[in-house]
């Protein structure tokens, strides 16, 4: 405590000095933990493997809490999920935070999945989310093909997957959303290596 001294001056106890330093770092230290708790984000982090073509609801999922500093935030938060749930448009695997490019409205579901892979470089601005029509040749032998007509009109890229160790780096695959009234058709072009070729669809202002 606080000793008077003979010419009656107050002399401050050095542990006193001590003790409000410490009651002081504990307090920032508190305060800092809470803040970083508030700056945490809740998003979904997935229970199981989901493949493209499943539907995920609130049930399929479990709420965590990450933070992600200045970071855009792009993976699926709680009030971003409807009611109905929504469509994977690429795999999502267990304990994965569930990225927002993987999934996409639920109206899709009557959409499949088909990888198509390209025959060359990619028309320019083909990419994620870009609607394209589908075009086929029947092969008829001997180099000789049918005029090419549209297989399946207003598909929509789910994904561009890279073909990895291929010579021509310009050939890649492409993931599909398809009609499943169309699946069946366009399954069958690939098999029987009929040419087929992605090409943008016109907006309806320029049909």
């Amino acid at each position: 405590m606080p000793r008077r001294t003979e010419r009656g001056s107050i002399r401050i106890d050095p542990r006193l000095i001590i003790g409000v330093v410490l009651i002081v770092g504990s307090t920032a230290g508190v305060y800092t933990l809470v803040s970083g708790l508030d700056d945490a984000t809740e998003v979904y982090t997935a229970t199981e493997t989901f493949t493209p073509g499943a539907l995920i609801r609130e049930a399929d999922l479990i709420v965590e809490r990450v933070r992600f500093g200045s970071t855009e935030v792009r993976y699926l938060e709680p009030d971003a999920l409807p009611d109905g749930g929504l469509l994977v448009t690429s795999t999502i695997r267990s304990g994965e935070l569930v990225p927002l490019a993987s999934v996409d409205d639920v109206d899709r579901a009557g959409l499949a999945t088909v990888v198509v892979p390209s025959r060359g470089a990619l028309p320019e601005g083909v990419d994620r989310g870009t609607v394209v029509d589908v075009w086929s040749a029947r092969q008829l032998g001997r180099g000789e093909s049918e005029p090419p007509t549209v297989l399946v009109p207003e598909a929509e890229v789910a994904a561009i997957i890279d073909s990895g160790g291929m010579v021509d780096g310009d050939q890649r695959s492409v993931e599909l959303l398809v009609p499943r009234d169309r699946v069946a058709a366009l399954l069958q072009a690939l098999a029987a290596e009929d040419a087929i070729d992605l090409v943008p669809a016109r907006p309806e202002a320029e049909r």
